[in-house]
């Protein structure tokens, strides 16, 4: 089956790609099952040797990665050289300490030596989004690859040029052929084809990150056949404005929080819980904030935000707009929908937002920020903690003893900030809890998902 990848911002076809047959699919996990075999056998240093050249290959060619990014699904520029800029810093990461996250760990027992060793598991397939079509696979990537496992990348049927970048920057890094594998599905068949791969007696695990949607059909899938899985799946990420908070610095970062990547990140900010006190001088402050973020192509020089990825995302957004402001939201700052070509959305506010909105209740992935007013730091924490989700979340104070002790102790997420808004760092584990998924990502925690953490005693 033939499908196209879409511009975004033009609406124009940009090329055609033929979905893999299952027999394709079955031929391409053989060989990466091949190549698993040997790669396992590999030591740390050659590893690493290959994910720094493909560090390399990176940053090398960031101007042109980006330049994909931005014509499939829409990611400004700048971001978008960030974005392969990370995933280099990553590379470099795992190929620097792989090695010491896998080293054995001993126990005393009384047998002459006990110890933990960690094994790869083989193949891992990665079902990946496309809203950092780049970061999210090298986060899996370059810890599963450094482990010892081979990859299998199934992408978004809207960047799937991504995907094929991707792969191609294993191959350029030196890497042995099959590694790493890109997987071609068309939207149509995602869920026969996914399934078949899932159930492949020579896949071992799963990753995905994506909608709680494809998180349960995946889960229920490899769960049948009792495949180690790890989620990463939606968020509504609360910020609590403390009434101490500096307003400045604070409106800058929600401001950022809720505008990178033009609003759709899982752990975007989107719920800003703010005290009645600050209420109108926060929201104005924010309003003037986002109003300075320039909507348009994301090819042109001073965009920071591009358009939604898919038209159907775009009005689904709209469509919680609509509702939350019938349901009795205040739009202060955009909230109508653009005429003319590309799947644009405002920068958008709404006040008076309260839970039973999808607004609040849902995850709303793009440019709109919601702002909830609360009276006491008890109704604040309830606001943030009412939700499905469990991703990452925020606290804003000077009362830097306060913050930590609201984000260690009080706030159901898997990521708090103090002062700051969320992202995610090679160096920290990354994951949520509820609805929001399970496993982690990034850091000792990441490389250690997918091995086989066996127990070794000798008399």
């Amino acid at each position: 089956m033939q499908f196209w990848t879409i511009n975004p911002a033009t609406e124009e076809k940009i090329r055609s790609y033929e979905s893999y047959n299952l027999e394709t699919i079955d031929e391409k996990i053989k060989k990466t099952h091949h190549s698993f075999l040997s790669w396992k056998k590999t030591s740390f240093s050659y590893r690493s040797e290959l994910m720094e050249n493909a560090a390399k290959t990176l940053r090398k060619n960031k101007e042109h990665y980006a330049k994909v990014m931005a014509l499939e699904m829409g990611k400004p520029l700048a971001q978008g050289i960030s974005e392969v800029e990370k995933c280099a810093v990553c590379c470099d990461y795992y190929a620097e300490n792989a090695e010491r996250f896998l080293k054995d760990v001993e126990y005393k027992t009384e047998m002459s030596k006990s110890y933990v060793a960690f094994n790869p598991l083989g193949i891992v397939l990665a079902v990946m989004p496309w809203n950092f079509p780049f970061w999210q696979v090298f986060r899996f990537a370059a810890p599963a690859i450094m482990a010892g496992n081979a990859g299998l990348l199934k992408h978004s049927r809207n960047t799937v040029g991504c995907a094929v970048e991707i792969e191609n920057v294993f191959k350029e890094a030196g890497f042995p052929e099959n590694v790493f594998t890109n997987l071609i599905i068309s939207h149509n068949e995602v869920k026969e084809k996914t399934k078949f791969i899932i159930e492949h007696p020579l896949v071992a695990a799963v990753t995905l990150t994506g909608s709680n949607y494809a998180g349960a059909l995946v889960a229920e899938t490899a769960g049948r056949v009792i495949k180690k899985t790890v989620m990463e799946l939606g968020g509504s990420d609360p910020y609590i404005i403390l009434p101490d908070a500096e307003l400045e610095a604070t409106t800058s970062a929600c401001a950022m929080g809720r505008l990178i990547n033009s609003g759709q990140s899982c752990i975007a900010a989107k719920r800003f819980i703010v005290h009645e006190s600050i209420h109108d001088k926060f929201t104005e402050m924010l309003v003037s904030k986002m109003s300075d973020f320039k909507v348009g192509n994301p090819l042109d020089e001073g965009v920071t935000v591009g358009p939604m990825a898919r038209k159907d995302l775009q009005e689904s957004l709209h469509s919680q707009v609509l509702q939350s402001i019938q349901l009795g939201a205040t739009p202060v700052l955009g909230c109508e929908l653009p005429g003319g070509l590309g799947y644009f959305y405002p920068v958008s506010v709404l006040t008076n937002v309260k839970p039973g909105m999808p607004c609040f209740d849902e995850e709303t992935f793009g440019p709109v920020a919601s702002i909830i007013s609360y009276k006491t730091e008890d109704e604040a924490i309830e606001l943030a903690n009412n939700h499905i989700y469990g991703l990452g979340a925020a606290v804003f104070t000077q009362d830097i003893e306060k913050g930590e002790f609201i984000a260690k102790n009080l706030i159901q997420s898997g990521t708090v900030q103090v002062n700051d808004f969320v992202r995610s760092d090679s160096r920290l584990p990354f994951g949520g809890i509820k609805q929001s998924g399970y496993g982690r990502e990034l850091s000792d925690w990441g490389i250690r998902e997918f091995v086989n953490v066996k127990t070794v005693s000798v008399r």
